[in-house]
């Protein structure tokens, strides 16, 4: 199964912990690291815009992959929030392993 990793902005810390924690709680994610405030500088709206935000890493299973990034957005404060996602090719295998045994779909109630 192949492993995906997620990242994502949002306006605060506290937005973005409460999209990792529902990533997490709903299996959708089996982890999700939050790096700290980050200065991002772009175009909105005909203006170039500097402001701070906070970035994260969601690490995600491919099934998992289209209901996590619909999770984010559901939960996003932005009009057009930044999820981007990439498939990780190599990594430790009890981790990937992990992984996926964390973001599989459950019967039990685990």
């Amino acid at each position: 199964m192949k492993t995906w990793m997620i990242y994502f902005t949002a306006g605060t810390a506290a937005e973005a912990g409460k999209i990792g924690r529902a990533l997490v709680r709903d299996r959708l994610a089996a982890c999700v690291n939050i790096l700290g405030r980050i200065r991002s500088i772009y175009r909105w709206k005909g203006r170039v815009e500097d402001g701070r935000e906070v970035a994260a890493l969601a690490k995600t299973s491919e099934p998992r992959l289209p209901a996590a990034i619909a999770a984010i957005r559901k939960r996003h404060s932005y009009e057009v929030p930044c999820i981007v996602a990439w498939p990780l090719e190599r990594g430790h295998a009890p981790f990937m392993k992990w992984i996926a045994d964390e973001t599989a779909v459950r019967t039990d109630s685990r």
